[in-house]
């Protein structure tokens, strides 16, 4: 289904059944991120549903993966009030806000869960800088937050970047994620989600990245042979308002919004301890003869190299909004 149908079959559902100005009298809402409900996405929006609920009159409608549409559908229908709230990831809000896709900057966040943490908790570029570029897409920032050490996935061994030469390497339709791999070097080849299954299986592709939960929970150590921990990069993602909708509400409502977006943050931090190192002990489990790789300090000195690059390419792409957003992160990770 094309992108305008999905917006088309969401917009009738919406006339339907909301048939007064999206204010505080609207006592349902719907929320759309890009994973299953029992996936990080999933659990953090199953959270912050029963915090709404819990604490106000309002219903949250929650949408899965798939059920409106791809990324790209999600979000043309949070930004037309289609949806109250929407999540996902900056790999997919590239091309909307440039700036974002300094998450894919790699070895830029620290791989010590604890500074990670505190990172999400405290950055002055999430919780200001971001705050206002996503306003002026109409859109209300309400938090971000990790979803585990992004792993590579491969038919063959990897050690260096010379073993990733002419290996189409799947990424999100993100110009500066194609600019990293290009830099790895690999032959990056932009995909969405629902095409990389069977793109893997028949060898249209033959690696991909992804956290180590969703690469258990989606299955795709079945149709891959290795898994390769290049320390590069934590998946992220970001949960926003439709700024219309939520200007509109009154105080109360803000705060109710508000809270329970801080409280599913602090459970979804905890739910993931301990996440990824599980969700691999199931692969093996169920495919032991699957090669994991764990890149030495020496072997990952190449792909560090290789990120400067990508950085550069970076300042390039976004200029001084890019540069300046750069800088406020490396100040807030130094501070951690």
């Amino acid at each position: 289904m094309t992108n305008s149908r999905f917006v088309k079959l969401a917009a009738c559902l919406f006339v339907t059944t909301v048939v007064m100005p999206m204010a505080t009298r609207a006592d349902t809402w719907r929320y759309a991120f890009e994973e299953a409900i029992n996936e990080v996405q999933g659990v953090y929006a199953s959270k912050f549903k029963e915090e709404i609920e819990k604490n106000s009159d309002h219903e949250v409608e929650l949408y899965p993966y798939g059920t409106l549409g791809e990324s790209a559908d999600i979000m043309e229908q949070a930004q037309a009030g289609i949806l109250q709230f929407v999540d996902q990831s900056p790999g997919f809000t590239g091309s909307l806000i440039p700036e974002a896709q300094v998450f894919f900057v790699p070895y830029l966040l620290p791989t010590d869960t604890k500074k990670l943490n505190k990172f999400f908790r405290t950055s002055k570029a999430i919780h200001r800088d971001f705050k206002k570029l996503y306003a002026k897409q109409g859109l209300e920032l309400l938090t971000m937050f990790p979803e585990g050490e992004v792993a590579m996935t491969t038919k063959k061994p990897v050690h260096s970047p010379e073993d990733l030469n002419e290996v189409k390497f799947r990424v999100m339709t993100n110009p500066l994620l194609v600019e990293a791999y290009k830099a790895f070097g690999a032959t990056p080849t932009p995909l969405p989600w629902g095409e990389v299954y069977g793109g893997l299986q028949t060898n249209i592709i033959q690696g991909q990245e992804n956290p180590t939960s969703f690469i258990e929970s989606t299955k795709l150590y079945e149709v891959t042979d290795n898994i390769i921990y290049a320390g590069h990069n934590n998946f992220t993602t970001a949960v926003m308002a439709n700024q219309d909708f939520y200007n509109g509400l009154n105080k109360n409502d803000r705060k109710v919004i508000q809270n329970a977006a801080k409280t599913a943050f602090e459970y979804i931090l905890t739910y993931q301890e301990g996440l990824e190192k599980e969700a691999l002990k199931k692969i093996q489990a169920a495919r032991p003869e699957i090669e994991v790789i764990v890149l030495s300090e020496q072997e990952r000195k190449p792909f560090k190299a290789a990120a400067a690059q990508v950085e550069e390419k970076f300042i390039e792409m976004t200029g001084k909004s890019g540069q300046k957003i750069l800088k406020q992160m490396k100040a807030d990770l130094r501070g951690l």
